[in-house]
């Protein structure tokens, strides 16, 4: 799925990467925890979550994540979009809650990113 349609499910305001937005991702993963994010992505990611900070970024960055959206309203700082840019991330953020969000792509097709199997 590319991070076009994305942003047009979730009605999503773009930040940063405006102009890659043709990029593919195969799956999702949405957490608050980035050291669940460390944990569980894959490659070819799009990382949904609540956290708003520089590190959801620099994380991102270390995991190969080249698309992260912010749910609930989230707005990234400026420092966080100039970071973005920085590394090659496209940032966008939607209204919708993480639930719904994560939801709506999966309804869409993408499936998630974790290995975890329940015993």
């Amino acid at each position: 799925m590319k991070v076009r349609e994305i942003a047009q499910i979730l009605y999503a305001q773009v930040y940063s990467g405006e102009d890659d937005l043709d990029l593919d991702v195969r799956s999702a993963c949405g957490a608050d925890l980035m050291s669940d994010v460390m944990a569980f992505v894959k490659e070819s990611v799009v990382l949904l979550t609540g956290l708003v900070n520089p590190q959801v970024v620099r994380t991102a960055d270390l995991m190969d994540i080249r698309a992260i959206v912010f749910v609930r309203g989230k707005v990234p700082t400026a420092e966080m979009i100039e970071l973005a840019k920085s590394f090659g991330i496209i940032m966008l953020s939607t209204k919708y809650s993480m639930f719904v969000a994560c939801g709506k792509l999966y309804e869409a097709g993408l499936r998630g990113s974790g290995t975890r199997t329940i015993a």
